[in-house]
């Protein structure tokens, strides 16, 4: 029997999941990739085009406070172990989801002073239906939290290396997800986002 992404020979077995209310949920499964993280990891920080990008935010025009990357649909991912990566989600997550997921956004955060502030994937069917965002963590381990929409207590998710987090249901319309800046001490960690057809 082939390895699963998803707990080693077992492939009956899968991430667990948290029920966050509204229809929202998380799966997580800490040390996904196994081994292999370190390589993969190495790999995208020296092969990946990351581009610093500036928004309009209220009047004025600032730094987004990571690098970026992005993988439209059918364009070819920077590294055959996303590849593979993308091919156990879709196998995993394709009933419950109903469709494979469709594209690749990367984030490196370069240190604990990068962050996203909070937001949910709302652009395009985000906004209007559930939907599901797998996320991979290579490097630094760092803090994924949850709140709301709208405001309320936040759930705090402590996301390591090689670890996959995945955001469902209504997730993106009825909670937020932010990675805070840390001030301990941190190296680099990168962020591979698998999203569906239409949802950023």
């Amino acid at each position: 029997m082939q390895p699963s992404l998803f707990g080693g020979p077992d492939l009956g077995r899968g991430p667990a999941r948290t029920e966050l209310g509204r229809g929202a949920w998380v799966d997580m499964c800490p040390g996904w990739f196994g081994p292999t993280a370190d390589g993969l990891f190495d790999r995208l920080l020296t092969g990946v085009p990351w581009r610093a990008e500036r928004r309009t935010m209220y009047d004025r025009v600032v730094d987004v406070p990571r690098l970026m990357a992005f993988y439209t649909e059918g364009a070819a991912l920077p590294d055959p172990e996303l590849r593979t990566a993308k091919g156990r989600l879709d196998e995993h997550y394709r009933d419950e989801l109903g469709e494979d997921f469709a594209t690749a956004g990367l984030c490196l955060y370069r240190d604990g002073s990068d962050s996203v502030a909070w937001h949910g994937d709302r652009i395009g069917r985000g906004g209007t239906h559930d939907t599901m965002v797998a996320i991979v963590s290579l490097g630094s381990p760092r803090a994924l939290t949850l709140r709301p929409a709208g405001g309320g207590a936040a759930r705090r998710f402590e996301v390591g290396h090689g670890d996959l987090l995945v955001m469902g249901g209504s997730c993106q319309r009825t909670w937020e997800h932010a990675v805070p800046k840390t001030s301990r001490p941190c190296g680099p960690r990168i962020s591979v986002q698998f999203r569906t057809r239409g949802v950023r």
